[in-house]
């Protein structure tokens, strides 16, 4: 068992262990660590417990002490220098006429560099922005270029359910999303309903996909033959989360349909049926080009 404690960096980034050695620290404390960037300022979320050696991969890095009021200090200093480079490299940024937005900047508790966080399409060749740069502030100066999430996680705002975004909230990961998670959960495949303000398809399709994905294992497709207490029936609709299957069975001359529950049927047949969807249909493009931006931003994640 190893005596460890969580820490995170940035608001909603990762949580990461450490070794507080013979230190006690609660929730909320400032602590510096040792990181392989050197030492860093940051909040405990996890205070001293103990795990598993097999949950830990070692070697942990170390706790160095608890923040006293010179490091608070510092780590404000930091934060106000943030500002007055943010507003020095827009004016670099415009001076080389370089096709970049400027979203944030990180100055490192050690002073040993400034990173720069910019989006762009494309790559920027921006070697004689970071030259001027690193002759104003005479340290290392790294330039980093993010996704379109990373920078709506960054500024911020709302949903389309009206409250504040996720990835502003509780995300500290981005995880991949498709429009198969959509289509499972028989959402509407118009990409203004499933995208989100990002322009890529809302992280939440991610929630109830693992559910959804079990309950499929076990329901007929649409167009399955199925035996009920009505006789046999073909599937015309599926209630996913309710694991309700509506079946239309032959009556005489005509048919009626019915809704079952999955445990009062046996399938016969599971052969899945061609739907055409009408929206899928009309928005095939956009939604293919949602579908390759997803992959773009998955690859660029690994």
């Amino acid at each position: 068992m190893k005596n460890i404690i969580g820490v995170r960096f940035k608001k909603l980034g990762k949580i990461y262990f450490f070794n507080p050695k013979n230190l006690k620290v609660k929730k909320g404390d400032k602590v510096i660590v040792e990181t392989a960037q050197g030492e860093e300022y940051g909040e405990v979320m996890i205070p001293n417990r103990f795990v598993e050696d097999e949950k830990i991969i070692a070697p942990l890095k170390k706790v160095v002490r608890i923040a006293n009021y010179k490091d608070h200090k510092h780590y404000e200093e930091c934060r106000k220098k943030e500002k007055e480079a943010f507003k020095v490299c827009e004016k670099k940024i415009k001076e080389h006429k370089l096709d970049m937005t400027l979203t944030d900047v990180e100055y490192k508790f050690d002073n040993s560099k400034i990173l720069f966080y910019f989006t762009a399409d494309g790559r920027i060749d921006f070697r004689e922005l970071v030259k001027d740069l690193a002759a104003i502030y005479k340290t290392r100066i790294e330039l980093r270029q993010i996704g379109v999430r990373d920078e709506v996680k960054r500024i911020g705002g709302n949903g389309v359910c009206g409250r504040e975004l996720c990835c502003c909230t509780f995300l500290s990961d981005f995880e991949a999303v498709s429009i198969k998670m959509a289509k499972e959960q028989n959402i509407s495949l118009n990409p203004s309903k499933i995208s989100g303000n990002c322009g890529r398809l809302m992280c939440c399709l991610k929630y109830e996909s693992e559910v959804y994905e079990d309950k499929l294992k076990r329901l007929p497709n649409i167009g399955a033959i199925v035996k009920t207490e009505d006789g046999e029936g073909e599937v015309e609709n599926i209630e996913t989360l309710k694991e309700v299957v509506k079946v239309k069975v032959k009556d005489g001359d005509g048919y009626f349909s019915r809704k079952y529950n999955l445990k009062d049927i046996e399938i016969i047949k599971d052969a899945a049926k061609e739907i055409i969807d009408e929206e899928e249909l009309e928005h095939k493009k956009e939604l293919e080009e949602l579908e390759k931006l997803e992959q773009e931003d998955k690859e660029s994640r690994e």
